[in-house]
């Protein structure tokens, strides 16, 4: 992610969402999702492929809607999570990839949860919803690989990393997960699988 950085150009919100859309030079993050039947299993495996464990974490996140264009339309988003004790704000661009969720993200801290939240309101940003999960991450050939339980859904995988060369990012991200015996993918952000299946 490019974090608090700035969007390099005006961008074309009428079209930037359809897939396969050029970003060539820009900074993308890359992330596929995986169902995780097994989580002692895929640790078992992380462990054999010397993946490194970074952290334990808490995460809960709002997502909200602006006041003048649907980001559900758009395939936007803009995310306040808390990670612990720490704050952060995030800008979701539209995705660019038909098989993963590559997309270009801007991320800063954003110092208090709940002064941040009510600024957004207060602003006219609408809440579209919430999402609470444990997340254990962990670090592999530049790659982070978090096994997240959340509430209401279940465990998954997310594989992630950030650079420009789509393509060749998007295999070595299936290269992991197979290595890590996930096969099944969901697309769909935890969002859009806890209000809009």
């Amino acid at each position: 992610m490019v974090r608090g950085g700035k969007l390099s150009a005006v961008m074309d919100f009428s079209s930037a969402g359809r897939s396969g859309d050029n970003c060539m030079g820009e900074v993308l993050e890359i992330e596929i999702k995986c169902y995780c039947d097994d989580d002692g299993k895929v640790k078992n495996l992380l462990k054999e492929i010397g993946a490194q464990f970074i952290e334990n974490r808490n995460e809960t996140d709002i997502y909200f809607n602006h006041p003048f264009r649907n980001f559900g339309d758009t395939d936007e988003a803009l995310r306040l999570r808390k990670v612990n004790s720490k704050c952060r704000i995030t800008y979701k661009g539209p995705k660019v990839s038909k098989t993963t969720k590559a997309r270009i993200e801007h991320e800063t801290e954003a110092g208090d949860f709940e002064s941040m939240k009510n600024i957004l309101l207060s602003l006219g940003f609408s809440e579209s919803g919430s999402i609470e999960k444990v997340r254990d991450v962990f670090s592999y050939n530049g790659t982070e690989i978090s096994i997240d339980y959340v509430t209401g859904l279940g465990t998954f995988v997310e594989i992630e990393k950030i650079g420009e060369l789509k393509d060749e990012i998007e295999k070595e991200l299936f290269d992991t997960a197979a290595k890590l015996g996930l096969t099944k993918f969901e697309r769909r952000s935890y969002l859009e699988m806890k209000y809009f299946s």
